[in-house]
């Protein structure tokens, strides 16, 4: 099962690309494309997707019923600002100016593996959320791993419908 891991601290030029760090280029290569979608994060920083994990999200949402208000509020939410980004010779991705204002980055960023996905921070705001630790981190744990009845099934070995993993 193809796993991101680490933490890369990079900056982002004036035209707004960010350089992906060799280790985690290498890492994104399991999942089996050059190709990713990026998108809002649940808070303010940036999501990238490896496009095989984006199409099994985003099966799932179009599979929520779209007459129910809160499911269309969340479809309508998850879908907003998503692109499409292949990276250029040099390794560098163009983020989205609308993403950047809504992350808040400036210059200085922070890439974050989060298991199938990247979060991409900036510096301050991302330091500010991790100096935020739980008072109890073995409370936290215990009701998170308490709520688990089975492992998470692995979206990459587990794709949508009529798709083709490369």
């Amino acid at each position: 099962m193809p796993q991101l891991l680490g933490e890369y601290d990079c900056k982002i030029d004036a035209k707004g690309r960010l350089r992906l760090p060799a280790a985690l280029l290498k890492q994104l290569q399991a999942f089996g494309s050059s190709d990713y979608v990026i998108n809002r994060g649940m808070t303010s920083y940036l999501t990238l997707f490896p496009k095989t994990i984006w199409e099994h999200e985003s099966a799932k949402v179009k599979a929520l019923n779209g007459y129910i208000e809160k499911n269309q509020a969340f479809k309508r939410y998850f879908y907003r600002g998503a692109t499409p980004l292949e990276p250029d010779s040099a390794d560098r991705i163009l983020l989205p100016k609308s993403l950047i204002e809504y992350a808040g980055i400036k210059k200085s960023v922070i890439i974050q593996g989060m298991d199938d996905r990247v979060e991409i921070w900036d510096k301050e705001a991302y330091l500010n959320d991790i100096n935020q630790e739980p008072a109890d981190f073995r409370k936290l744990a215990e009701e998170t791993w308490t709520s688990v009845l089975t492992p998470s099934p692995n979206p990459y070995n587990n794709p949508p419908p009529g798709h083709v993993l490369p």
